[in-house]
């Protein structure tokens, strides 16, 4: 069995935070009336995609009724269809649906992840539910020994990636920053794919395909399709 399903299975049976598992077995029981008729997963939700991945995607948390239903990161809600679409657009990724756990979607060098696995109330893990599933992410990246790029979805996750590799002066996220870490990788920052930036216009599709661009680039991908 290799690192990535070991760790899968230690994530998905983790019940080390009682008010984050309080809250996604109370969204999976009450359920959102569109998926009424559908159970949810309402565990904790590990990272997937290319485990010699060049690229890491790394967000927040999972949505309560996206990831928290489906059991995959970014599936089944609106951040989900930004995120896979634009991969899908630059070529790391086999389709542009994100649907459920079944749906043929396969990653090309490229990984994705959360630095919290659990769903949180009001999308806000706490500081010490952070730093418990820190744990997690930090066997995650280590697994990931070929990522050359850490795409962070948002500030939360930006600051994650941050606290792993120990960087100081901590640096400041902004859309489109660019930040080197050692051995030759590279931290980038994203406006996060949340309905919040999305509906409002904050982040574009040409917005996200850019910084996409850009992490192929500085992962060495540049040649491949997209």
């Amino acid at each position: 069995m290799g690192w990535a399903e070991c760790l899968r299975r230690e994530i998905v049976g983790c019940r080390r935070c009682p008010r984050l598992v309080r809250w996604r077995e109370k969204v999976a029981k009450d359920k959102r009336a569109a998926y009424a008729g559908e159970t949810y997963w309402g565990k904790a939700v590990p990272g997937w995609g290319d485990p010699q991945a060049r690229i890491v995607v790394v967000g927040l948390a999972p949505g309560a009724h996206g990831a928290n239903r489906t059991g995959r990161m970014f599936t089944g809600d609106e951040s989900g269809k930004w995120l896979y679409r634009a991969l899908w657009r630059a070529g790391l990724a086999n389709q542009k649906e994100s649907l459920g756990r079944n749906d043929g979607l396969k990653l090309r060098n490229v990984w994705v992840t959360a630095a919290v696995k659990c769903a949180p109330p009001d999308n806000r893990p706490s500081p010490g539910e952070r730093d418990t599933c820190g744990i997690f992410l930090e066997r995650e990246m280590r697994g990931l020994s070929g990522a050359k790029v850490y795409l962070a979805l948002g500030g939360f996750g930006f600051d994650a990636v941050v606290r792993f590799f120990g960087l100081r002066p901590k640096p400041k996220f902004s859309h489109g920053s660019v930040v080197p870490v050692q051995g030759g990788r590279w931290l980038l920052g994203s406006y996060h794919v949340s309905q919040q930036n999305t509906f409002t216009g904050r982040l574009t599709e040409r917005m996200l395909d850019e910084v996409m661009r850009e992490a192929k680039e500085r992962a060495g991908l540049s040649q491949a399709r997209g």
